[in-house]
């Protein structure tokens, strides 16, 4: 292996945001068909590896303690030993600045950032291992975690395509700080059996500007919100304090819940709406962020 790779590899596992998220049935394998436009924030956890150190995941920072399971990064770590054993590995050290449990993808993009920084460590010879497969097979929204590019996704959340035309959202992110499981949020919908798909689906845009894309998520919405929020009552009143704001264009959930985002029409906007919810709402997680 040549002394020029990198020993030490950080990665940032930016927060994902579902900017709009239609539930199309549930399929006969129990998962939900989905189509969804994704966007990620300059916000997220930061993972480190450390090339050679003992194999394995810490976790520190704020949200660390709210982790109550295995760390989907320590089943990232496996299943890359398990494809590639020749591949180097090391230790992750995750600082979770990400709310869990919250409809930003925080552990699938700790994941994905797993696999990023082992591509990135181990050169031309990672080239051996299907990066896209092996993210798959560890959640659904690993595969769009690992791009971490805007992306339309569909089916399950593993097929996907880049949106390269959609604009840079000034943007605020908002979890009341209740933690809500994605799975009792999908029972509260009870979908309908997934129609057969015969076709792709369209792709959004190309959009102009921020107003376009506003108007797009703001008409196409989130079809979880309604169920998410008779669980966790807190998601309406976010999105009220979200949508009262000068600036707003529009305001949704993300995800299952309960994280929040608004999108307004500029930066500074933005920026003067987050620090007066975080005066306003001391117990809620605030970031004004650049959605991309």
């Amino acid at each position: 292996m040549p002394a020029t790779l990198p020993k030490v590899l950080v990665e940032t596992a930016r927060a994902k945001v579902n900017l709009t998220l239609s539930v199309l049935g549930r399929r006969p394998d129990g998962y939900h068909e989905l189509e969804s436009l994704v966007a990620f924030a300059d916000v997220g956890d930061e993972v480190t590896l450390q090339v050679d150190a003992p194999v394995g995941v810490t976790v520190s920072g704020p949200f660390a303690g709210a982790i109550d399971s295995e760390n989907i990064a320590s089943r990232a770590l496996r299943a890359v030993a398990e494809a590639a054993p020749s591949l180097r590995l090391g230790g992750v050290a995750i600082e979770k600045k990400l709310p869990v449990a919250a409809g930003i993808g925080g552990g699938s993009a700790d994941a994905a950032a797993v696999l990023r920084a082992v591509r990135r460590a181990n050169g031309a010879q990672a080239s051996e291992v299907d990066w896209p497969a092996l993210a798959a097979s560890l959640g659904a929204d690993v595969p769009v975690c690992l791009m971490s590019t805007a992306q339309f996704m569909w089916g399950i959340g593993r097929e996907t395509a880049s949106l390269p035309g959609i604009p840079a959202l000034p943007a605020v992110l908002v979890n009341p700080g209740v933690p809500l499981a994605t799975g009792p949020v999908f029972q509260a919908l009870k979908a309908a059996p997934a129609p057969e798909r015969d076709a792709l689906p369209a792709l959004p845009g190309p959009f102009t500007d921020i107003t376009s894309a506003a108007e797009y998520i703001r008409l196409r919405g989130n079809d979880l919100e309604p169920a998410a929020a008779g669980l966790c009552p807190a998601i309406g009143t976010v999105l009220a304090a979200l949508g009262a704001e000068p600036g707003v264009l529009a305001a949704r959930m993300s995800g299952s819940g309960p994280t929040c985002f608004a999108i307004f029409g500029t930066a500074l906007h933005a920026e003067a709406a987050a620090e007066r919810l975080r005066a306003h709402n001391p117990g809620w997680w605030v970031v004004a962020t650049t959605l991309t």
